[in-house]
């Protein structure tokens, strides 16, 4: 009996240590604790949610972002900024990662994304096209060309044969839209992902050209990222159902 009562609590001492090790890393098994994201500046309120969601789906973990043009990210990475995860807003952007082989393993592309024209509520310029753009005296704003939302609108506009002398180029795409919302620009060739987010205080105008200017977005964990397990599960997080259903939500396209 002795030996039995022996057995018994070890046995109990093992299923409590299994029970303790699995709540403190999240419903998965992953562990817990901080993963640091950079990410696109399109991307803040579609992956804000699904930070939010992640956290709530593993207790214990902790999501940070650091959302900024995808040129800058990149640049602070290749420098040393200590991140878990990149999200680009192109794959030539995260290739300035990968050419370092600082990723592990192959960025997945996990949506995409395609131009359009903000403009003020009720358009009042009339703009129906990017021909519209080249008008004398319309104040237009694009991103800087090392920028992929530059990069895509100065491919849209090559196509359009268009040519246009923006009042300024600006370093992320929320820039670029919150001058239009300023009234500091009439008009901004951003994504259709921001013209959806920012409601009814822009108007937004789709063309033809954006077809020939889509981004690909990719993602990937970082070889030496601080909470690797914690970065693994929110890339595969983001690329899940789940995940998917947040981004088309927000306007982003399937990869």
């Amino acid at each position: 009996m002795i030996r039995s009562a022996r057995l018994a609590a070890l046995v109990l001492l093992a299923s409590l240590g299994l029970s303790a090790c699995s709540s403190s890393g999240g419903g998965d098994g992953s562990a817990g604790g901080t993963v640091t994201v950079f990410a696109a500046a399109s991307l803040k309120e579609s992956f804000t949610e699904l930070g939010e969601r992640f956290e709530e789906d593993h207790p214990g973990t902790e999501v940070t972002f650091n959302f900024n043009g995808s040129d800058s990210l990149a640049a602070g990475i290749v420098g040393g900024a200590p991140a878990d995860v990149f999200a680009a807003a192109s794959s030539s952007t995260m290739a300035r990662v990968t050419d370092e082989k600082l990723t592990a393993g192959d960025p997945v592309t996990f949506a995409r994304n395609r131009l359009a024209v903000a403009t003020a509520p009720g358009n009042p310029h009339g703009i129906d096209s990017l021909d519209d753009l080249a008008a004398p005296g319309l104040k237009v704003v694009l991103c800087d060309g090392t920028v992929p939302c530059g990069a895509a609108a100065r491919k849209a506009l090559a196509a359009a044969g268009v040519e246009v002398r923006p009042v300024s180029y600006e370093q992320d795409v929320k820039s670029a839209l919150t001058k239009v919302r300023l009234d500091e620009a009439d008009a901004a060739v951003v994504y259709r992902t921001d013209v959806r987010a920012a409601g009814d205080t822009v108007d937004g105008v789709d063309f033809p050209e954006a077809a020939q200017a889509v981004n690909d977005y990719p993602i990937a964990r970082l070889e030496n990222a601080p909470n690797a397990p914690a970065a693994d599960a929110f890339v595969a997080f983001v690329t899940s159902p789940e995940g998917q259903k947040v981004l088309g939500k927000a306007g982003f396209l399937a990869p």
